[in-house]
């Protein structure tokens, strides 16, 4: 995993600190002049937004937001009213259609109003060139059957949705950091697992209190990038070729190689008749080989000198002894008379 040169991490408390409620008696007056913002959606969401555009409104209505669904243009828009009294509560609507175009259900964009929680829309479409590495690391980020995306969102407490070149991420600031994070190192082609472990052992330090204030650098895993350890090939060294001012020769035509045998001359059925001897040649060579192949199971194997020399040797020294014994038999026999 690539290492960040930042300070390492440490856990602030400033990030569970509640924020004070914004209420109508703080911003007595109205809003001096009105705002608005629009956003093109895609057509296939289209259905969708018609069939909860009424709750939209709902609960847009609720702060005194107005909001209008253009379908010929392929559009919404919110405005502020006279009524408005939060000056931050247009951008809150602005980010909720945001994520209504890019397929983020009602359910999940109206949490956007909440001032505890955001939204970010990271645009992962320009980080890798290649289309084929791109939809490799987009799915690796998804994980099979959406593991991935779902381990996320259970340790950084966000919605996430990863629709065409975009993810749109819904929760708490400090989870939104985390997953911006993670969604551009899996760009940059490290793997997200690395940084779900990571997070996992954060959340346990999390829990210890002697921890809270200490430096987590020496807990958390270092990864290396096996391209550091790689051995580099050598390129090959190329032979130069003596330079010679005289351009290489022309290569030989099919019809000069015709003229010079003399078959450019002749008529097609004698064209025919040499093809066909030449191709009875090959066949006839063909089947020589394989008749030799085949005699060749039925050769017997070369015999050893070593095993006849031996059988020499011991058929002379038998034949010695013989000879020996028979000479003794007569002496004795001749001793008695």
């Amino acid at each position: 995993m690539s290492e960040d040169k930042e300070e390492p991490e440490v856990v602030d408390d400033a990030w569970s600190m509640k924020i004070p409620e914004f209420k109508p008696e703080d911003n007595p007056h109205s809003l001096l002049e009105e705002s608005s913002f629009s956003t093109l959606f895609p057509q296939y969401r289209e259905e969708y937004l018609k069939e909860c555009w009424p709750l939209v409104e709902k609960i847009l209505g609720a702060h005194f937001i107005k909001a209008e669904l253009d379908l010929m243009e392929g559009s919404m828009t919110v405005k502020t009213t006279r009524k408005t009294w939060d000056p931050y509560i247009i951008i809150k609507a602005r980010d909720m259609i945001k994520l209504l175009s890019r397929s983020v259900p009602i359910e999940h964009a109206q949490k956007v109003l909440e001032d505890s929680m955001g939204s970010d829309i990271i645009k992962i479409g320009s980080m890798v060139r290649k289309k084929e590495k791109f939809l490799k690391r987009r799915q690796r980020l998804i994980g099979p059957a959406g593991c991935t995306i779902k381990s996320l969102e259970l340790l950084t407490d966000c919605y996430l949705k990863v629709q065409g070149q975009t993810v749109a991420a819904v929760g708490p600031y400090k989870g939104l950091i985390q997953v911006r994070r993670v969604v551009e190192d899996t760009m940059k082609n490290v793997h997200p697992i690395y940084n779900i472990k990571a997070l996992m052992l954060k959340r346990e330090l999390a829990k210890d209190p002697k921890l809270k204030s200490e430096n987590w650098s020496r807990f958390l895993p270092k990864y290396t990038s096996k391209k550091v350890n790689a051995k580099k090939k050598k390129p090959k060294a190329k032979k130069k070729k003596e330079y010679t001012p005289f351009p290489p020769p022309q290569p030989e035509r099919k019809i000069d190689k015709l003229l010079a045998s003399g078959e450019y001359f002749l008529k097609e059925d004698q064209k025919k008749k040499i093809k066909n001897q030449e191709m009875l040649k090959k066949r006839e060579q063909a089947e020589i080989a394989r008749q030799e192949r085949r005699k060749e199971a039925f050769v017997p194997p070369p015999e050893n000198d070593s095993t006849t020399k031996k059988n020499k040797s011991s058929a002379d020294v038998d034949v010695k002894a013989l000879k020996e014994k028979v000479k003794k038999l007569k002496k004795k026999i001749k001793m008695p008379s």
